[in-house]
């Protein structure tokens, strides 16, 4: 076994049961770790996209992430924030002394990290609880957290494994070479068996038939939206957004299946199962 796998077990043996821990905490918890994990995701991104402590649209942008997030759900005044950040990062571009095709491009990449990081991970949030932010939609916001984390955590392992021993087809070669067809369907049958599980212990309110398609959903919005991260990350010809996390890369890194999965999941019970 090499070092860097037994560095990524034992952090994984400390984190996913602090993360879990957490989850079934009150909402306050749950927020706070939401907050924490976007405005480090944020730096990362800042950090890998040239910006510095001394420029002004950095620190903008990382208060407006954290704006974002803390007022998760209802979105009062988060909308109003980016909104905001959008037309003051955009006058400063404007004025720049760089191509326009520089300025524009340089513009554009911003306000999509701001966005796509400030307001995914408020769905983490909203996929726990209700929109009234009292009381979990049903069942506890804590089951609803484990299944969430435990689809994306197991379905990567099962991708990782069935793409090693059986993968001949590249899914997305120009982002992630590595990743395969047949991991990605492994991803799935890995989803799919935490969908079982689930259903059995914590699940068995709703209906088999209301379970698996949530638990293959949230694997297939949460594989490709590894893959967005991936595009990023390639796009500036880096491998990791930082080494925050040993054996695991950033924040970003971790956690870039659970931003499109989460809005999935807060979407198709909002929609199929209230």
């Amino acid at each position: 076994m090499s070092k860097n796998l037994i560095l990524r077990i034992s952090v994984a043996l400390i984190a996913i049961p602090s993360i879990l821990w957490i989850c079934y905490q009150d909402e306050l918890w749950l927020k706070g770790m939401i907050v924490v994990f976007a405005v480090i995701a944020m730096a990362e991104f800042l950090w890998q996209e040239g910006y510095r402590p001394k420029n002004f649209l950095a620190w903008y942008a990382l208060f407006t992430v954290f704006w974002i997030s803390l007022n998760a759900n209802p979105y009062k005044g988060s909308s109003e924030a980016f909104v905001l950040f959008l037309l003051i990062s955009g006058m400063t571009f404007a004025v720049g002394k760089e191509t326009p095709e520089k300025l524009y491009t340089k513009f554009i990449r911003l306000v999509f990290g701001v966005a796509y990081v400030g307001f995914l991970y408020t769905f983490v949030y909203k996929a726990a609880f209700d929109l009234d932010m009292s009381l979990a939609t049903f069942g506890s916001s804590g089951d609803w957290m484990l299944f969430l984390f435990s689809i994306l955590w197991v379905g990567d392992s099962a991708a990782l494994l069935i793409g090693k021993a059986f993968g001949k087809h590249k899914l997305a070669p120009s982002v992630s070479p590595n990743k395969t067809i047949e991991g990605f369907v492994g991803g799935l049958l890995g989803a799919i068996l935490v969908g079982v599980g689930m259903y059995f212990w914590k699940f068995n309110w709703l209906e088999w038939y209301e379970v698996l398609p949530l638990a293959i959903g949230c694997s297939i919005f949460g594989q490709l939206g590894d893959l967005l991260e991936s595009m990023w990350k390639r796009s500036l010809n880096i491998k990791d957004s930082s080494n925050l996390i040993p054996g695991h890369g950033g924040m970003l890194d971790r956690f870039d299946s659970l931003l499109f999965a989460a809005p999935f999941m807060y979407y198709y019970k909002e929609f199929f199962l209230m």
